[in-house]
């Protein structure tokens, strides 16, 4: 029997089905990593340090430590005895009580009965003052940011073993897999887990109606991502699976590329079905999964940087195109708008949406891109 395909109906804004997902959608719940699995990950709140960093002043450099009042007159021309003999310090050593610089190890002439300084000092001298590193109160990871190298070393140097973070748990479906086709699903997989997500592997599914719907019941997760599958061809079957199960929401987005894109719930859980050709899935990624990524991982908004354009950007209006940019002699310079090659997907260093309503951008206009190697 002839299956009956599913028509192509009116075109969905991508506003509103960005709006679609996100209504009532909350940051998943936060969990706790050690600090070696913690490293991009986007952190949720946690207690702010309870003590100043150093908890005391700390020596910075090998030598002796003495208070600078001490030392006042001593130079290689007139050494100045010293009554008592002073103490040596090792980098990352408490100062002793009463000492606030050290001195260099070949500064203090020790060959003789009495030790001999042979220069002046300054307070502060060789030292990291208490709490000079973090003021107590200072947090250890933003909420909201991904979680820094240079976190972890906060968070080692109070000792503190874990950091709070939230990361959305993604499953995705490869329909495309049945062609022997799969590196679109490998490459969106790679892409989620850059943007902050956990996807513990790919479910590879027949083209068939019967089975995308029962791997949609096969689910621990907090979002699901379909690839392949959403166009009218004869074995384009994804959107038919989702109606079946009643969770498709609009299927055709006015996205270029990307147009196939197909959204839904399954219950409080967003889905998003990706064409399955890597610049029609790669764009309609960044424009619908990232999104929701961001929301459920609690993420703060994304930093985009504001540069002229080194020439004009043309888009059809009512259709909203994703344009590719590259950096360069401080201007961005579009290297594709509405058609990606893997060359342009590989080179870009940020990316825009050019909005539905826009005809898009003369040359010379400033404009806020994204950029891919986003740290925040």
């Amino acid at each position: 029997m002839m299956r009956t395909l599913l028509p192509i109906g009116a075109l969905t804004s991508l506003e509103a089905a960005v709006a679609m997902l996100l209504d009532g959608l909350e940051p998943v719940a936060p969990s706790f990593l050690p600090l070696e699995a913690a490293l991009g990950h986007i952190a949720a709140g946690m207690p702010p340090l309870v003590h100043a960093l150093p908890a005391a002043d700390t020596a910075i450099v090998d030598g002796w430590a003495f208070r600078a009042l001490d030392l006042v007159g001593a130079s290689a021309y007139a050494p100045m005895p010293l009554a008592n003999a002073p103490a040596w310090v090792e980098t990352g050593d408490t100062m002793p009580e009463g000492c606030d610089c050290v001195v260099d190890a070949g500064l203090v002439d020790c060959s003789g009965p009495i030790a001999q300084a042979l220069t002046e000092s300054v307070p502060g001298h060789g030292i990291r003052r208490m709490g000079e590193d973090a003021e107590a109160g200072y947090p250890i990871a933003t909420a909201g940011r991904r979680v820094t190298a240079a976190d972890l070393l906060l968070a080692r140097s109070a000792h503190i073993e874990e950091i709070a973070v939230r990361t959305p748990r993604l499953h995705l479906i490869d329909v495309t897999a049945t062609n022997g086709d799969d590196f679109t699903a490998h490459f969106i997989t790679a892409s989620a887990k850059a943007s902050g997500a956990a996807v513990s592997a790919i479910e590879k599914v027949a083209r068939d109606p019967g089975s995308i719907a029962e791997a949609l019941d096969s689910r621990a997760s907090d979002m699901i991502v379909l690839v392949g599958g959403t166009g009218a061809g004869r074995t384009d079957a994804t959107t038919e699976a989702l109606a079946a199960r009643r969770a498709l929401t609009a299927h055709n987005i006015a996205l270029q590329p990307g147009r196939t894109a197909a959204i839904g719930r399954l219950g409080k859980m967003p889905v998003v079905a990706l064409p399955g050709m890597p610049d029609q899935a790669f764009a309609a990624f960044l424009a619908l999964v990232k999104p929701v990524l961001d929301r459920l991982s609690g993420r703060s908004a994304r930093q985009d940087i504001s540069l002229p354009l080194r020439r004009k950007i043309a888009s059809t209006v009512g259709i909203a195109e994703i344009a590719l940019l590259k950096q360069g002699q401080g201007a961005w310079i579009p290297l594709a708008v509405g058609s990606l090659s893997l060359q342009a997907m590989q080179s870009a260093d940020a990316w825009l949406i050019v909005p539905g309503g826009s005809e898009g951008y003369a040359s010379g206009t400033p404009v806020a891109a994204l950029p891919f190697r986003d740290s925040r």
